[in-house]
């Protein structure tokens, strides 16, 4: 009889073992589907935990991806009002990268920025708006203009600065203390690559734009001892008000003016 082509009792046909990587990319997409929920839901208060010491933040609105501080303080001074939206996948590495809109009174910042365990970096940091409104955060009393600012880069370790590329430029500028409070025009504070030093000092270059004044100078800051120096040269313009050409006048007989007129600019200040 011819041999049956049919499979012996004692012997068992083996199925292929089914994947289980589909199961398991399933899994991983519906946790990561279910934690971006659960983050768009967070209040905006957890924010706080992100928060360096020195800074304080209260009547949040909006969630934890989204969501606004109406009342912010550094170092126990009124900071105004800022406003973040995350990127959620900045929290997988354990970082903090949103785009952030801060407010105070009229002037007004827009920025990214990154917060980690090793500090605080903000890029494309541009605003502006005048300068008597940033009084609350330690600007002298007297002083008025409009500012505008654009940096590349600012870096931070929470204690100090590290680093810090764009320029400050401000127009309108007055002081009453200064020729019972004349226009002193505008003028450009730059600090180019390498202006933070190790040990903290920031050196910046001081020009005007424009106005009564013309000067040229150098402003190095130590926050160490918070003061800093500003040193140059300046020579008024034709159009110099009167009462601050009496003050040039007075200035220029204790310091001697070189051979085109200008005056030696020494002048150590507190911040």
């Amino acid at each position: 009889m011819p041999a049956s082509r049919s499979p012996s009792r004692g012997v068992e046909l083996k199925r292929p073992a089914r994947t289980r990587w589909p199961l398991i990319l399933g899994l991983l997409v519906g946790l990561l589907v279910l934690a971006t929920g659960v983050l768009f839901v967070l209040p905006a208060s957890m924010a706080r935990a992100f928060l360096p010491q020195q800074v304080r933040a209260e009547d949040f609105s909006g969630s934890f991806l989204h969501g606004a501080a109406g009342k912010f303080s550094v170092n126990a001074r009124d900071a105004g009002a800022i406003e973040w939206q995350i990127h959620p996948l900045s929290l997988l590495r354990l970082a903090v990268v949103a785009d952030v809109h801060w407010v105070k009174v009229g002037f007004v910042i827009d920025a990214t920025a990154e917060i980690d365990r090793e500090g605080l970096e903000a890029r494309n940091i541009k605003g502006g708006g005048p300068i008597e409104n940033l009084r609350d955060i330690g600007l002298a009393a007297g002083w008025r203009g409009n500012a505008n600012l654009s940096f590349a880069d600012i870096k931070s370790d929470f204690s100090r600065l590290l680093a810090a590329e764009g320029r400050l430029e401000v127009t309108d500028l007055s002081s009453t203390d200064i020729g019972d409070g004349s226009n002193l025009g505008g003028y450009v504070l730059l600090l180019a690559p390498g202006a933070i030093a190790a040990d903290g000092t920031i050196t910046a270059s001081l020009n005007d734009s424009g106005g009564p004044l013309e000067i040229q100078a150098q402003i190095k800051f130590l926050p160490a001892t918070r003061t800093g120096m500003l040193s140059g040269t300046l020579k008024e313009r034709a159009d110099v008000p009167p009462a601050l050409r009496a003050q040039l006048d007075r200035l220029a007989q204790l310091q001697r003016r070189d051979g085109s007129g200008r005056l030696p600019l020494e002048l150590e200040f507190t911040f």
